[in-house]
């Protein structure tokens, strides 16, 4: 049931950015080249890896990919358990010899004398967004490379850059190649993991091939390694198990207490959960490990959202944005809990900053139009609602709210207008009907207002507002024997607003 005093402020209440990780993230601007281009470009610098068993018999294939002179990265699986090592480059074979290992993080690099082959140029994940397209180059027949495309699905924090998973295909022979952005820069090598008959698609950063000389390890190969770890915690969350996801990111947590995968990974698995309180303490582990990544700080700010700590929210978010000014999710959800705590004005500026960096979030500029609409500017929330719906023509509650924006601007007829757009999206809103019944009575179609009132009904039979509304209109169109009828109805549902309807309409 609604009030007559709380009817404006619902009609600009806030549809929140959703408070859990997202998957809808863009990828920067940028002169994106073709695939065919950036394989012509990048295949030169990626290998064939052969590996032989004691007897001399060839014991697995994998791909590598040239990182700098005579120097080749793969995934350390690819040669594990090899007693010798060869590379395939244009139908040519070159003994390789491992230079530096990190099992830990299944990355291996191998010396190669006399390789005449270009390195690859190094990107980074640092400014990777999901949705970002990737291309993964492999040599998955150990006999010719092949090109695989995808976006990027999921990006997980870990030491020393961004945690990847692809929807580009990889098999057994793709793992140790490259992963590619748009700009053909190695951004990772895919890695081939297999969970519970599903195929899940993950890199390591480019990052860590830079990291690797200082981490050269002699870690047993049969451990459980980083990589292990991580590529369960992000199978379990593909099949939101988030039981199971919990019970690994503590035994994780066990085993590498200074992880900071490990905590941020069992922090999303409490909030996946339910368990935002364990899931706020956790990020703060996290960011006890690592107080500078910004995807943390965004996160810890959705869990105090979702709490109601609106002031510990906003706190949050703007770590998030002063790490890094472009995540424009967290310039959106800083929107969202200035408004939920009453600042209007920084709620506004928050959401601007957002716009500016994707100006085709449809999403967005509807909040921002709420924003405009809270704080009685109704021309500029005229303007946000109609690029709103500018790039999602079917996005109804804009279609409604901005109808209230064209009624408070006294544009009745548009009003009209948009409010029946918005039925022909959904006909079933019991809000977008009611508001077509006030704006039909404000431009004397009391019959049309009374259809209105009646249909909003059939949908929300306990809405006493709308009661009341079509009882005046009834009053208004001379109808006033059914004016006993709506007292009685509002009697059963808001007495208060019932006799406040007796002394407007019955009595008079």
């Amino acid at each position: 049931m609604r009030s007559l005093i709380s009817l404006s402020a619902l009609f600009a209440l806030l549809i929140a950015c959703s408070p859990k990780i997202t998957t809808n993230q863009l990828p920067l601007a940028t002169h994106p080249k073709t695939a065919s281009a950036i394989f012509e470009q990048v295949s030169p610098s990626v290998v064939v890896i052969v590996t032989y068993g004691a007897e001399g018999k060839s014991t697995g294939l994998g791909s590598g990919v040239v990182v700098s002179n005579d120097v080749i990265a793969t995934n350390c699986h690819v040669i594990q358990g090899a007693i010798k090592t060869e590379i395939i480059h244009k139908g040519k074979q070159y003994p390789a010899t491992v230079l530096h290992s990190d099992w830990d993080r299944d990355l291996c690099t191998l010396s190669v004398s006399n390789l005449k082959a270009p390195a690859v140029v190094k990107g980074s994940t640092s400014r990777l967004k999901v949705g970002a397209r990737v291309y993964a180059i492999g040599a998955p027949r150990g006999l010719e490379l092949t090109l695989s495309e995808g976006i990027v699905s999921s990006l997980r924090p870990v030491d020393g850059g961004q945690y990847l998973q692809i929807t580009a295909p990889i098999s057994q022979g793709s793992s140790g190649g490259g992963l590619f952005d748009e700009n053909a820069q190695l951004i990772g090598l895919p890695t081939f993991y297999l969970a519970d008959g599903q195929q899940l698609n993950f890199a390591v950063p480019v990052e860590w091939i830079n990291e690797l000389p200082m981490r050269n390890m002699k870690q047993q190969e049969t451990s459980a390694t980083f990589v292990d770890w991580i590529n369960r915690a992000l199978a379990l969350q593909e099949k939101n198990d988030w039981q199971e996801a919990i019970h690994h990111a503590e035994r994780w947590t066990q085993v590498m207490p200074k992880s900071l995968s490990a905590w941020f990974h069992l922090a999303v698995a409490y909030y996946e959960s339910g368990q935002t309180a364990k899931a706020i303490d956790a990020y703060q582990q996290t960011l006890g490990i690592d107080p500078d990544v910004s995807e943390i700080w965004y996160n810890l700010g959705n869990a105090y959202l979702t709490s109601g700590q609106n002031s510990k929210a906003i706190e949050a978010y703007q770590q998030a944005v002063r790490i890094d000014p472009e995540q424009y999710m967290a310039w959106s959800n800083l929107g969202v809990a200035y408004g939920k705590s009453g600042q209007t004005g920084k709620e506004i500026e928050a959401y601007e900053q957002a716009q500016s960096i994707v100006p085709e979030n449809a999403t967005i500029w509807y909040n921002l139009g709420n924003a405009y609409l809270t704080y009685g500017q109704s021309s500029k929330a005229i303007e946000a609602y109609q690029r709103t719906v500018g790039i999602d023509q079917k996005h109804s509650r804009a279609w409604c709210n901005l109808g209230i924006a064209y009624g408070k601007s006294g544009q009745n007829s548009k009003a009209i207008e948009a409010y029946q757009q918005a039925l022909r999206i959904d006909s079933e809103d019991s809000i977008t009907w009611y508001n077509l019944g006030i704006a039909y009575g404000k431009s004397g179609q009391n019959s049309k207002a009374i259809e209105a009132y009646q249909q909003a009904l059939r949908i929300d039979s306990e809405d006493s507002i709308t009661w009341y509304s079509l009882g005046i209109a009834y009053r208004q169109s001379g109808q006033t024997g059914k004016l006993t009828e709506v007292y009685k109805r509002l009697m059963t549902i808001d007495p208060v607003m019932a006799e406040e309807f007796f002394k407007k309409a019955v009595l008079p």
